[in-house]
């Protein structure tokens, strides 16, 4: 239980409520005090540096939905902690809100999964991993379960066939039932694993592997196992070495496990501001940090181009509104307009990072949208990225 001395107990965060509205804004800061965490070293070398010159953004006026509204307004009106602009890899625009700081923590949710599918990038680059293989031949445990004779490049698009309910609003929806295992809520007293390997073998699936996209989040924890056993080395410990530290990280970044400290790969990472920006600009820049490579460049340009069928199967599955004739979902990035490229990764509650490349621009924002989900949020939140991108190329033509 989290509060100061003398604060009312109706407004303690609790393991309970820290998801739900008023309190996520102080448990999406705070996760390490409410739930097990591994760190995420950013090791002893340089951050990337990112200069800064400022430009007055805030007035960029844009529609978001039906409405004429600013940069400002919009920040204000979509429970915003944090805010920041890269151009050409300088920090044009930044901001806190609702007592968040440049070194704070704060929950990435599903940006998480972009971060996990990019070791499975860096690993495929290396020859460790063949993410056309069946995700059986590096774990043979998953052997007779629902993810039997699915591929890894399956569950990278979340196009296994694995039965998982995400409906966050139901409170016996799969999502918030595996939470329980994950110790994201307490037990309720029902028979469960005791941790996250055990919880995958009691799904069952409901289509084809390689079928339409259906996004279902414990595909990515099941990826998470793929890779450590691929390395063998724990997620954490790979993406401190393969991502963070060569990044140039500036902060050490936590990711949520369980009980037996797996991690829960598919939105349990937490990690700052300026950090989730320059994991932005990576993928802008194709995979490298000046002259180093850290993710292979054709692993980003497979993840912008998408699979053959990839539009079609996003048009199939749960076939996302908001989004333009072409989009599809590919090594856990959504990719808005693959012709630009412009290219996001989103987390629930309202957490993303936008790259548009003819622009050279990232936006990264982190939000406690008291909802878990809101389409018309997430078509502003993308809305206000191309307008400060349109600005931006504006200024320098």
């Amino acid at each position: 239980m989290a509060g100061a001395p003398g604060f009312p107990a109706e407004r303690l965060v609790t393991l309970a409520n820290w998801q739900e509205p008023p309190y996520n804004r102080w448990g999406f800061q705070h996760i390490r005090d409410l739930i097990p965490t591994a760190r995420i070293q950013r090791g002893d070398g340089p951050a990337w540096r990112l200069p800064r010159d400022e430009r007055d953004l805030w007035a960029i006026r844009f529609r978001a939905g039906r409405r004429e509204t600013n940069v400002e307004r919009f920040l204000g009106d979509t429970w915003t902690d944090g805010f920041l602009v890269l151009n050409r890899g300088r920090i044009v625009a930044e901001r806190y809100f609702n007592g968040m700081t440049p070194d704070t923590p704060h929950l990435l949710m599903s940006v998480s999964k972009s971060v996990t599918s990019t070791i499975a990038g860096v690993l495929a680059g290396r020859g460790v991993l063949d993410v056309s293989s069946a995700a059986t031949n590096v774990v043979p445990a998953l052997a007779g379960t629902a993810f039997d004779g699915a591929t890894v490049q399956h569950l990278l698009d979340m196009r296994a066939g694995t039965k998982f309910d995400e409906t966050y609003e139901d409170p016996e929806a799969d999502v918030r039932v595996y939470e329980q295992v994950y110790l994201w809520r307490p037990r309720d007293g029902r028979p469960l694993p005791a941790d996250a390997l055990g919880y995958f073998a009691t799904l069952r699936n409901d289509g084809e592997h390689g079928g339409p996209f259906r996004y279902r989040s414990i595909l990515t924890d099941v990826l998470a196992w793929v890779l450590e056993r691929a390395a063998g080395t724990r997620l954490h410990e790979l993406i401190a070495r393969e991502l963070w530290q060569p990044m140039g990280a500036e902060f050490d970044a936590e990711i949520t496990v369980d009980a037996h400290g797996n991690p829960m790969a598919d939105g349990g990472i937490c990690a700052t501001l300026r950090d989730l920006a320059r994991f932005g600009q990576l993928f802008l820049e194709r995979g490298r940090r000046g002259r180093r490579e850290i993710v292979p460049p054709a692993w980003i340009d497979d993840t912008i181009r998408g699979a053959p069928d990839g539009a079609r199967a996003f048009v199939e599955g749960d076939d996302p509104t908001g989004y333009p004739k072409g989009a599809h979902y590919r090594n856990c990035w959504w990719v808005d307009e693959p012709e630009t490229p412009f290219f996001h990764a989103s987390g629930i509650n309202g957490q993303n990072v936008f790259v548009h490349v003819p622009s050279r621009t990232v936006v990264a924002k982190f939000s406690t949208w008291p909802v878990a989900w809101s389409p018309s949020l997430r078509r502003a939140t993308a809305q206000a990225a191309l307008a400060i991108a349109d600005a931006l190329t504006s200024e320098s033509t």
